[in-house]
C-alpha cells in the first residue's frame, strides 16, 4: 500500500521530466521557434547593450544607472535560464529535462525573478531619495549603500528560491513526468504531485503575495511622494525630465508586477495552462526584451551615451 493512499501507485524517484511546451504540429513549432528566437536575441542584445554602455560611460556611473545595469543583468540571466532549453525543445521530438536540470532551472528562475522584484522596489526608493531629498542623495545613496541594497535583493531572492524549491521538490511525483509547460514552473509541477499540495499552494501564495504586496507598497509610497514633489515644482523643464525618468520606471514596474500578480498571487487567476504559458512568456521574455527599450528610448542620458560610444567606435 502506498503511503499516499493509492495501492496502484508505486512512488519511484523520477530521473527526468518531459516539457510538453505549446500545442501544435511541426509547422506551429517551427513558427514558435522563429518567434521566440527573435524575441530572445533582441532581449539578449538589448540588455547586453545596456550593461556595456553603463559600464563604459563614466557619466552614467551613478546609483540610478548602477541599479539599471543590475536590472539588465537579471533580465538577461532569467531569460537565459529558460529559453535556450525551450528553443531546443521546439525542434526536438524528445523534450526531456533531467530531474537535476529541472531543479536547477526552477531554483535560478525563482531566485532571479524574485530578486528583480526587490530591485524594482529599490529603484523606486532611489528615485524617491533623488527627487524628495536631493541634498542628502549623495550620502544616502553612496556606493556602499547601493551595493548593500543590491546584495539584499539577491539575498531575499535566494531565500525565497530555497523555500520554494525545497517545498516543491520534496513532493513525490508519481502520477506523470509530463510537465504541461515549456519550463519547470511551480504550478505545473504541483499538478504532477501524488500527495496533498495544499500546504505548498498556501506557502506559494503567501510568500508570493507578501513579496509582491510588500514591494508594491514601497513603490507606491515612493512614487506618491515623488508625484507630490513634481506637482509643487515651478520649472516646466525639471518637471518634464522627472516625469520622463520616473515614467520609464513605472512602466517597467507595472508590466512586471501585473503579470506576476496574475500568475502567482491569485489562486485560480489563470484558468488554463495554455493561458498560463502565454502569461509566462510575457514576464520571462517580452518584459526583459522591452525593459532596455523602455529605459533607452525614454532616457536622454542613455541615448547620448549610446551616441558617444558609437562615435568612439567609429573614430577607432
Amino acid at each position: 500500500m502506498s503511503p499516499y493512499g493509492n495501492g496502484n501507485l508505486s512512488v519511484m524517484p523520477l530521473q527526468e521530466f518531459m516539457l510538453e511546451g505549446f500545442e501544435g504540429g511541426p509547422q506551429t513549432q517551427a513558427l514558435l521557434f522563429a518567434l521566440f528566437l527573435a524575441l530572445y536575441v533582441v532581449a539578449v542584445l538589448g540588455n547586453l547593450t545596456m550593461i556595456v554602455v553603463i559600464t563604459l560611460d563614466a557619466r552614467l556611473h551613478s546609483p540610478m544607472y548602477f541599479f539599471l545595469k543590475n536590472l539588465s543583468f537579471l533580465d538577461l540571466c532569467y531569460s537565459s535560464v529558460i529559453y535556450p532549453k525551450a528553443l531546443v525543445n521546439f525542434l526536438s521530438s524528445s523534450k526531456v529535462i533531467t530531474f537535476a536540470g529541472c531543479v536547477t532551472q526552477f531554483f535560478f528562475f525563482s531566485l532571479l525573478v524574485t530578486t528583480e522584484g526587490f530591485l524594482l522596489a529599490v529603484m523606486a526608493y532611489d528615485r524617491f531619495v533623488a527627487v524628495c531629498s536631493p541634498l542628502c542623495y549623495p550620502i544616502s545613496m553612496r556606493p556602499s549603500v547601493c551595493t548593500c541594497l543590491v546584495l539584499g535583493s539577491y539575498c531575499g531572492g535566494c531565500l525565497n528560491s530555497i523555500l520554494q524549491t525545497s517545498f516543491t521538490f520534496s513532493l513525490p511525483f508519481c502520477s506523470s513526468n509530463h510537465i504541461d509547460h515549456f519550463f519547470c514552473d511551480v504550478i505545473p509541477l504541483l499538478k504532477l504531485a501524488c500527495a496533498d499540495t495544499t500546504l505548498n499552494e498556501l506557502v506559494m501564495f503567501a510568500i508570493s503575495g507578501l513579496i509582491i504586496v510588500g514591494t508594491i507598497l514601497v513603490i507606491l509610497i515612493s512614487y506618491g511622494y515623488i508625484t507630490v514633489t513634481i506637482l509643487r515644482m515651478h520649472s516646466g523643464g525639471g518637471r518634464h525630465k522627472l516625469v520622463s525618468t520616473c515614467g520609464s520606471h513605472m512602466t517597467a514596474m507595472s508590466l512586471f508586477y501585473g503579470t506576476l500578480f496574475v500568475m502567482y498571487a491569485q489562486p485560480g487567476a489563470v484558468q488554463s495552462m495554455e493561458q498560463g504559458k502565454v502569461v509566462s512568456v510575457f514576464y520571462t521574455l517580452v518584459i526583459p526584451m522591452l525593459n532596455p527599450l523602455i529605459y533607452s528610448l525614454r532616457n536622454k542620458d542613455v541615448k547620448e551615451a549610446l551616441w558617444r560610444l558609437g562615435q568612439r567606435h567609429t573614430a577607432t
